[in-house]
């Protein structure tokens, strides 16, 4: 008999050429209640800002209408990019969503900047990167300020000036660190903080990052020990090639954006079958096809236990990157719930 594991998703809220940001909203509103009603763990949403076929943008605000239309799953962010944002406005607003839906909130905190130098320039109105050199005080800033007893900080007149997130908090929101390179996994370690490498982005690395992390972990006052989970693009249907060419829209997309070409709304699964690609962006794909997991549910679920087990974790966050057909209603995106109702089969069961 298997173990159950605890799944999760991690959704961009993609926005195919059929769709409106509304409806890619709707369709990811639904999505969550699916994975809530199936026993999934969390529910994360990202940052990525200027892009035609991503309408995640901002965390908080998708977090709250997420976890105001879900009961039990934890919603959270993966995750804000910190040199974009001030530690305080981040405590507050992530503070505010636990008072709100207490024990259901993650924050998820990454040091990259998640867009390009224009866009960060104007989310920080400053036209510099030197947040990022400040994100591991950041980070600890962003600990303290939730904390019920809040923090303090000593002005140039020696007066002691108090800070808290919320004025009286029960609870505090779960903070996880993301990466994709040593830095971030050796500052999880020395911070005891729990840890996500972006196994996802390339499938390389994994083993000796997360290996790391383990042997540099430091105990903190909310973590005893390490603590991590596995992410994994993933395409899940009835047969291997119905997942396949519902997640080829999804894998031109990301060989356009690796080739630096202009990136337009998410493909329907007829539009991406009738694209011709350049031979360049087509090994690409055939490599992104290798690490995602894109089959049919019995085989899949073999493969994710399979990944499970050589990396060592309980838990498995997968990005359910499958489009739609061009018939399928705008609200709503039909194969992310059938893969996800596929994957609790398997591995919820």
């Amino acid at each position: 008999m298997t173990t159950p594991l605890r799944l999760s998703v991690l959704d961009l809220i993609p926005v195919r050429s059929n769709q409106t940001s509304s409806d890619a909203i709707a369709s990811s509103i639904a999505l969550a209640q699916r994975a809530d009603e199936l026993g999934f763990s969390r529910y994360w949403v990202a940052e990525h800002h200027n892009m035609k076929a991503v309408a995640s943008t901002n965390p908080a605000v998708l977090i709250g209408i997420v976890a105001a239309r879900t009961e039990r799953i934890r919603v959270g962010s993966g995750g804000v990019m910190l040199p974009n944002h001030a530690p305080l406005v981040v405590a507050e607003q992530f503070a505010i969503l636990e008072a709100a839906f207490p024990g259901r909130i993650d924050l998820g905190i990454g040091r990259a900047p998640g867009s390009d130098p224009v866009i960060s320039s104007y989310l920080r109105m400053t036209g510099t990167t030197s947040d990022v050199d400040a994100f591991p005080s950041n980070v600890a800033d962003i600990r303290s300020l939730m904390h019920p007893e809040g923090a303090a900080l000593q002005l140039q007149s020696g007066q002691i000036y108090e800070l808290t997130a919320t004025p009286k908090a029960a609870s505090v929101a779960e903070l996880w660190l993301l990466g994709s390179s040593d830095y971030s996994a050796r500052l999880a370690a020395a911070q005891g903080m729990p840890y996500v490498f972006a196994h996802h982005f390339s499938g390389e690395g994994t083993e000796r990052i997360m290996g790391l992390y383990r042997d540099n972990f430091v105990p903190s006052e909310r973590l005893a020990e390490p603590r991590t989970f596995l992410t994994l693009n993933v395409s899940v249907a009835a047969t291997a090639a119905d997942a396949y060419a519902a997640a080829l829209p999804q894998l031109h997309q990301m060989a356009r954006l690796r080739s630096g070409m202009p990136l337009g709304p998410l493909a329907t699964i007829e539009q991406a079958a009738a694209a011709e690609i350049p031979p360049a962006q087509q090994e690409m794909v055939d490599a992104m096809a290798e690490r995602w997991v894109i089959d049919e549910p019995t085989a899949a679920a073999a493969r994710i236990r399979s990944l499970v087990a050589r990396f060592g974790v309980d838990e498995v966050m997968v990005t359910p990157g499958l489009s739609a057909h061009d018939s399928d209603a705008p609200s709503t995106s039909p194969g992310r719930v059938t893969a996800l109702k596929l994957l609790a089969e398997q591995l919820l069961a």
